[in-house]
């Protein structure tokens, strides 16, 4: 069974475009990215969009949909409102190349300054042993595919350019949280604490805990609740509880 749909697609590039309307034929089970694809096959072979898998793991087809940002590959048309237009356009947090595909470099850029995790001393890797309540913690956060989606929404970048060059923004915020979590990154005792460098360096006080990365996640990771509050909460703890700074003067004893 199929039916026609009418799709709003924005059209342009860094200078600017336009929204440009298509009748296309919609079928029962298609999701939006084969409707892109049949618009590339039908009507706008120079209709330019990013993706890659299809089955919602390599994190290409990131764009909004109505208005919403989703993966195109998992957004059946069935769940879109019936006999209603449907909006495509670009991610807004990010600038636009053409059509649907927007530069994203902004976001390996932060992803650079997350210092790496820190082996434990005297431990060669297949040596590490974690208990599997930390395995299972930290896993969670491990499920990112790199879509950006937590980005996009984040309206702490999305609607305020200024505050790029200073917040790394959810994504990379979950990263420094599932090291600082780790239970055998040694980043302490290279003098790094990775809670008070969420707040100094990666602007972790801008997030106001709105919740909407967490909404957007297509891999329904609990951004806000389980990496960026706790997160908020140990950099607090550290900068503001005297006890917690008194310990963290206090060197730890080490075995002779």
């Amino acid at each position: 069974m199929s039916n026609l749909t009418t799709f709003r697609v924005w059209r342009g590039d860094a200078e600017g475009g336009r929204f440009t309307t298509y009748e296309v034929e919609v079928n029962e089970g298609e999701v939006v990215l084969d409707i892109v694809h049949r618009l590339q096959a039908t009507q706008a072979p120079d209709l330019a969009v990013r993706w890659n898998c299809k089955a919602g793991k390599c994190g290409s087809c990131s764009a909004e949909i109505n208005g919403r940002p989703r993966l195109m590959c998992m957004t059946r048309m069935s769940t879109l409102p019936p006999g209603e237009s449907v909006t495509l356009t670009p991610m807004r947090t990010f600038p636009v190349i053409r059509d649907l595909v927007t530069d994203v470099s902004f976001n390996y850029a932060k992803a650079r300054e997350v210092p790496a995790f820190v082996p434990p001393p005297g431990l060669a890797p297949g040596e590490y042993r974690m208990a599997q309540e930390d395995v299972a913690r930290s896993q969670e956060f491990r499920k990112c595919i790199e879509c950006f989606l937590c980005q996009d929404v984040c309206h702490v970048v999305r609607d305020h350019e200024e505050n790029k060059p200073v917040y790394a923004g959810p994504r990379f915020l979950m990263r420094v949280a599932e090291l600082d979590m780790h239970p055998l990154d040694a980043a302490d005792d290279t003098g790094l604490d990775r809670s008070r460098s969420a707040q100094d360096d990666h602007g972790l006080g801008y997030c106001n805990i709105t919740r909407c990365c967490t909404d957007v996640c297509p891999e329904h990771i609990t951004i806000t609740e389980n990496a960026l509050i706790p997160l908020k909460e140990r950099a607090a703890d550290r900068k503001y509880d005297p006890l917690v700074w008194l310990g963290s003067k206090i060197s730890r004893r080490r075995p002779d």
